[in-house]
């Protein structure tokens, strides 16, 4: 794949729950080490996108492709078939996804939270997957609490932990979802600053779905508003937090600093 092409290209995607049309015909590109903020209404389809990606849902019509590949269909003899388990296992590879609700294991302890879908995916030596989860763990300012069962951790370290287990399989992109939404407010700080880390010293792909417009201001390069499964507005921070074009938009961003947020 050059340099110039687009790691993430979706093109007229369409996604339904029921009778509820979720996304109607979504198409976007994110660039190699691009740095995405997906904003917008609650129901506006900012997660579904996400979970799409992750493949957690399948797509009802159009086409995704990752890193300059079919995520959810294979070309066999110039034709684009649904894709089996094994295709979307090896894709899957390629993205790590931070949920709101951390999602570790509880019978685990910290350390093998982080080791296990390295060792079971990708077939790492327990002492190699150990070395690299302790490197993450440090990374993350956990390092001291490996031994640690998730029961044991406050929510903004149970966070942490999460950025670390899905930075374990050294996904080329990370899909964050509102991953301070759960937490308490003084805790919300120390998971930004591990992803603000993050954002500066590494060249990954970042999508990130929040609330928090300030955070989303000073860690994207490009931000999307959604509303009803479409994009109404993109463009960088400033434009979209300063300078709104769009009527919509002016309205979301009025009530959010209403609500006392930072934009």
């Amino acid at each position: 794949m050059s340099a110039s092409a687009p790691i993430i290209k979706i093109d007229g995607i369409s996604k339904s729950f029921g009778n509820f049309k979720v996304l109607d015909g979504l198409s976007m590109q994110v660039m190699p080490g691009e740095k995405l903020a997906l904003i917008g209404p609650s129901g506006s389809g900012k997660t579904t996108i996400l979970r799409i990606l992750m493949t957690l849902e399948r797509i009802d019509g159009g086409h995704i492709q990752i890193d300059g590949e079919q995520l959810y269909h294979i070309e066999r003899n110039g034709q684009l078939l649904p894709a089996d388990e094994r295709h979307l296992t090896r894709m899957r590879q390629k993205i790590g996804m931070v949920f709101q609700l951390f999602n570790l294991f509880p019978h685990k302890c910290v350390m093998d939270n982080v080791t296990l879908a390295p060792m079971l995916t990708k077939g790492t030596p327990r002492a190699t997957a150990e070395k690299r989860a302790m490197e993450l763990l440090e990374m993350v300012g956990m390092a001291d609490k490996a031994k640690n069962m998730p029961a044991q951790l406050s929510g903004g370290q149970k966070q942490r932990v999460a950025i670390a287990r899905a930075l374990a399989l050294s996904p080329k992109i990370m899909l964050f979802d509102e991953v301070t939404s759960a937490l308490d407010p003084e805790l919300v700080e120390e998971v930004m600053n591990v992803m603000r880390k993050l954002a500066a010293e590494t060249d990954m792909t970042m999508l990130l779905v929040t609330h928090e417009m300030g955070f989303a201001h000073d860690f994207a390069d490009r931000v999307l508003f959604f509303d009803r499964g479409k994009i109404v507005e993109e463009g960088k921070p400033d434009e979209i937090f300063r300078h709104p074009k769009q009527e919509r938009t002016q309205g979301f961003l009025k009530k959010i600093i209403a609500a006392g947020h930072r934009v």
